[in-house]
């Protein structure tokens, strides 16, 4: 990656870091009005009945619905205000998907703990589906989010897929999916193998801006990986070895469209119990083969383990890594090194501009 010189820049205000409910790290503003889709969408001239403020979901049948899905279901479609769905601790072994249709979303756990409320199922891109054909990567997720204003809180996506489960050669399972556009993911968990957070958008043309807070992601190989223009800021990345024990693999794979922001890693720490220098911390991929895409990832301010290489960044199905857009920051920890052309290190001038407000450009996520 050739990082440019900084071009002169008009000050812009500070990062919105700071005190969010439930220290998301972004500032607060003021929920939008009933039929307000924010970024200068308009209402329908007719607008939808509004759904029940909370929806409460118990598995001991002492809330409205004992499953997930049946609350988002229970969401009208185009619904114009904000819903919330209180799920109660307990596991639920289900998918789940948030149609498009269905905006303004918030998923939370009633506990502060993200470990009380857990979402988990184990399809795999090779998963025979009923009535033929196979799951495919995105369509293996537990739960697949692709309605815009999503916020989930307190509870954690899981795939626990079996890859020893040798009757299935792709082995990508995904625990959660999201193909919209401002989604807040704040003190949750994402927890799999191969492939287990996918930050998408909703075509290669369309922004999908993704907002991480204090969170627990776990896998091994490209497990944060698509499209979306995402930042992960104070969560723990935790590297898991394979199912045959052995340690080796890829942090993210990002597929950022040319123009677009793609993974801002920020006040995070990236460790777990695998061998030294065994981890990249990413690699390109230009889904489909596609030359046009312009991957991109940085990483900084973040506590990174004697498991990441030297040389962090590797190439992947032909892409050379450095014609993409990689790059690091005043990282820490044994896993952290001095600029080279192997690792290359943006200038405190450049690094102005990749702060977590010029990532959501201009949208401050809201409670």
């Amino acid at each position: 990656m050739t990082l440019s010189p900084r071009r002169p820049r008009r000050r812009r205000p500070a990062p919105l870091i700071g005190s969010l409910a439930l220290a998301t790290g972004v500032g607060l503003v003021a929920a939008p009005a009933a039929g307000w889709l924010g970024d200068g969408a308009r209402a329908h001239a007719a607008t939808p009945p509004a759904a029940a403020a909370t929806i409460v979901v118990a598995k001991d049948g002492s809330g409205n619905y004992t499953t997930v899905q049946a609350a988002v279901d229970a969401v009208p479609a185009n619904n114009p205000s904000a819903v919330t769905i209180s799920v109660k601790p307990g596991t639920y072994r289900e998918t789940v998907k948030v149609p498009a249709n269905k905006p303004h979303i918030r998923l939370v756990g009633t506990t502060s703990g993200k470990n009380d409320v857990t979402i988990v199922y184990n399809n795999a891109s090779g998963t025979p589906k009923p009535g033929g054909g196979t799951y495919g990567t995105s369509g293996s997720a537990t739960v697949a989010v692709e309605a815009d204003d999503f916020q989930a809180r307190n509870l954690q996506f899981v795939n626990d897929f079996n890859e020893a489960n040798s009757s299935i050669t792709d082995k990508q399972a995904v625990a959660l999916r999201t193909a919209g556009d401002r989604i807040v993911l704040d003190n949750i968990g994402a927890v799999g193998d191969q492939d287990t957070l996918l930050l998408d958008s909703a075509s290669k043309s369309t922004v999908g801006r993704v907002y991480i807070n204090n969170a627990w992601i776990q896998g091994n190989v490209d497990f944060i990986f698509g499209r979306a223009s995402a930042v992960i800021n104070k969560s723990a990345i935790r590297l898991a070895k394979r199912y045959d024990g052995s340690s080796g693999g890829y942090v993210a794979a990002p597929s950022t469209a040319a123009g677009k922001k793609g993974f801002l890693f920020i006040n995070s720490n990236v460790t777990g119990d695998v061998g030294s220098r065994s981890f990249y911390l990413g690699r390109p991929w230009h889904a489909g083969g596609d030359a046009s895409l312009d991957p991109q990832a940085i990483v900084r301010n973040t506590d990174l383990s004697a498991a990441i290489k030297t040389t962090p960044w590797t190439d992947m199905s032909g892409f050379s890594w450095k014609d993409d857009r990689f790059g690091e920051y005043k990282n820490t920890g044994a896993g952290s090194g001095a600029a080279s052309t192997d690792r290359p290190q943006l200038t405190d001038a450049q690094a102005a501009d990749y702060e977590i407000a010029d990532w959501l450009g201009g949208w401050q996520p809201s409670a």
